[in-house]
């Protein structure tokens, strides 16, 4: 039996939507076994190919998904991950790679939980930098809010650089 609170995320299952399909599918995998020892001895069955997010959420449990204990246990534990887990929300100026995704995830679950899960979003008017959101909190680390925060001192700088500009005099010739 595997208790909710001792489920490892891999690093793979990093947004709710893979969460989700790690669910279904091994929701779909429970009901493919129900329906194969209903069926007659003998006859011949093949396992549905596993995809590689819930084949590495086995392996890092260290779950046999034979097992009909195993595989309820880890479909409890993902029900309450998808409901308990911290969820944060991060919007880039343009789409971001998939590694670095992978480090944000990692780094969050290192430091904030374990079990975060992220959502990518886009969001061009930021320039450069990030927005961070939780469901009460809001963190701006955008270059456009950087701007905007210190807009008074790069006016105050832009007024002491600048020279006093002097009026023209003009040089008349007598004949």
């Amino acid at each position: 039996m595997v208790p909710e609170k001792s489920v490892v995320l891999p690093i793979s299952v990093i947004t709710y939507i893979d969460l989700s399909r790690v669910g279904r599918e091994l929701s779909n995998l429970d009901d493919f076994m129900l329906q194969a020892s209903i069926r007659k001895t003998g006859t011949p069955m093949q396992l549905p190919r596993l995809s590689k997010l819930l084949d590495d959420t086995a392996a890092i449990n260290k779950l046999n998904l034979i097992d009909e204990k195993e595989r309820k246990a880890l479909l409890t534990a993902l029900t309450y991950i998808k409901e308990h887990a911290p969820k944060i929300h991060i919007s880039f100026s343009a789409e971001p790679n998939a590694q670095f995704i992978t480090k944000i995830a990692e780094n969050i679950r290192s430091t904030i939980n374990p079990l975060a899960l992220i959502q990518v979003g886009l969001q061009p008017t930021i320039a450069a930098g990030c927005i961070l959101r939780t469901p009460n909190k809001q963190f701006d680390m955008s270059l456009r809010q950087q701007l905007r925060k210190s807009r008074p001192l790069l006016v105050e700088l832009i007024h002491k650089t600048q020279a006093p500009v002097k009026p023209a005099v003009k040089t008349v010739e007598v004949a």
